[in-house]
C-alpha cells in the first residue's frame, strides 16, 4: 500500500504517518491542497487520506480537482466534521468513504484495504488526443499504444493542455500549473517542455499561438 495523507494538523499527521509505517505501508504527506496536487501529479497512490479542513483551498476543492482530471484514486475522507450533510457532500463530490475523527487505526486500515479491493476492478478513462493517450491514474503516456517515457514536468504540461482542449494557455499560466508556488523557475522552461513533448509525441501535439501561448494541437486520430 502506498498512501497519500493530506492533513494540515502536524501532530496528527505525524501520528498517522507513524501508525501507517508501523503497519508496513508507505505514506507521503501533504500539508495543503497545492502540495497534494504536486504529489498526485508525480505519483500513483493506492488511496488518499483526505482532511477537509485544509488551509487555503479546501479538501472538497482538492477532491473535485482530482475527479475532474479523471483521477480515480480512492479517497477516504478523515475529518472532525461528522454531520450527515457534510458526509453526503463529500461523497457526492467523489469521496469513496468517510471516517470521522477520532478513530482507531484498525478501522482506518480495514477501510483502506476495502477501498483497494474495490478499486482493482475499476477501469479508468483514458484522455486522448489523436494517437496520444494518457492514463491519469497510473501517470502513463502512450503513443500509438506504446508507452512513452516523459518527465514529471513534461507530464504536468501535457495534462494541463489535455484537460483544457481548445483553450490557449499563456506561458505564465502553464508555469503556474506545472510548478505551483515553486520559485526560481527559468523563463524558458515551459518552452523546453513543449519542445520535448513534440519530440516524443509528435510535432502536432501542441500548437503555438503567437503572442498568446500554447494550446492542444488539432491532431488527427
Amino acid at each position: 500500500m502506498n498512501l497519500l495523507l493530506v492533513e494540515d494538523d502536524v501532530p496528527l499527521a505525524d501520528a498517522l504517518r507513524e501508525g501507517v509505517l508501523q503497519h508496513g505501508w508507505q505514506v507521503a504527506h501533504a500539508g495543503d491542497a497545492q502540495a497534494a496536487k504536486l504529489l498526485l501529479a508525480d505519483h500513483a497512490f493506492t488511496a488518499v487520506l483526505l482532511d477537509l479542513g485544509l488551509p487555503g483551498e479546501s479538501g472538497l476543492a482538492l477532491l473535485r480537482w482530482m475527479r475532474t482530471r479523471y483521477d480515480a484514486t480512492p479517497v477516504l475522507v478523515i475529518t472532525a466534521r461528522g454531520q450527515l450533510s457534510e458526509r453526503i457532500q463529500g461523497l457526492e463530490q467523489g469521496a469513496d468513504d468517510y471516517l470521522v475523527k477520532p478513530f482507531q487505526f484498525e478501522e482506518l486500515f480495514a477501510r483502506v484495504r476495502a477501498l483497494a479491493r474495490r478499486s482493482q476492478g475499476r477501469v479508468t478513462a483514458l484522455i486522448r488526443c489523436g494517437e496520444v493517450s494518457v492514463d491519469p491514474q497510473k501517470h502513463q503516456v502512450f503513443r500509438a499504444g506504446q508507452p512513452v517515457d516523459i518527465s514529471a514536468y513534461e507530464y504536468r504540461t501535457l495534462l494541463a493542455l489535455l484537460e483544457r482542449p481548445g483553450r490557449v494557455l499563456s506561458r505564465d499560466k502553464l508555469q503556474q500549473i506545472v510548478y505551483g508556488d515553486e520559485a526560481d523557475v527559468g523563463s524558458n522552461t515551459i518552452a523546453v517542455f513543449i519542445h520535448q513533448l513534440r519530440r516524443k509525441l509528435g510535432d502536432d501535439i501542441v500548437q503555438t499561438v503567437h503572442g498568446q501561448g500554447y494550446k492542444l494541437g488539432e491532431t488527427r486520430p
